[in-house]
């Protein structure tokens, strides 16, 4: 009998200490929740305080240098900031080997091979504009097919163009 009574006070004894675990579980929860929004106000005033208007940080991240861009002396006293801006150099045998010569590379639908003049010269003759612009939009021709953009829609026609240059130099 004093075994049962026992087992049942362990039972009653783990229950209310599980039952107290959650509710402080729970009260701690709640408590940081209230002062974590404090700290967070607390943070935001002082952020605002280091990084505003006020605080000098405009003016210690402004441009340290200009550049003159005038030659004469009445002009030279007016100064321009530039930003410097690089036109890319679009390299058409990089886009030819890494796009094209798989058609262009070995005759695929028609398409002349690079290197072969007799191919190219009736292309090349009748003007560098319809190969770029047959090369830009794509035709379909007796002798074969040419997608649009070689099939690469991401090829800007400036690029397309540098391709065509590249192939007629190697063809002619």
């Amino acid at each position: 009998m004093s075994s049962m009574l026992s087992d049942k006070a362990l039972i009653r004894t783990a229950s209310w200490g599980g039952i107290g675990g959650i509710v402080l579980t729970l009260f701690l929860i709640l408590l940081g929740n209230i002062y974590a929004g404090d700290v967070n106000e607390r943070q935001r005033a002082d952020r605002n305080a280091r990084y505003g208007t006020d605080s000098g940080t405009v003016d210690r991240v402004k441009a340290v240098g200009q550049i003159n861009l005038a030659s004469s002396t009445a002009a030279s006293n007016a100064t321009t900031q530039v930003a410097a801006t690089a036109t890319p150099i679009i390299d058409g045998e990089k886009i030819y080997n890494g796009s094209c010569v798989a058609c262009h590379g070995a005759g695929v639908a028609g398409a002349p091979r690079v290197g072969d003049k007799d191919a190219w010269a009736e292309r090349i003759d009748k003007g560098v504009t319809t190969l770029y612009a047959n090369a830009i939009n794509g035709l379909q021709g007796s002798s074969g097919v040419m997608p649009a953009k070689g099939g690469n829609p991401a090829l800007s026609d400036d690029q397309m163009k540098a391709v065509v240059d590249y192939m007629i130099a190697q063809s002619n």
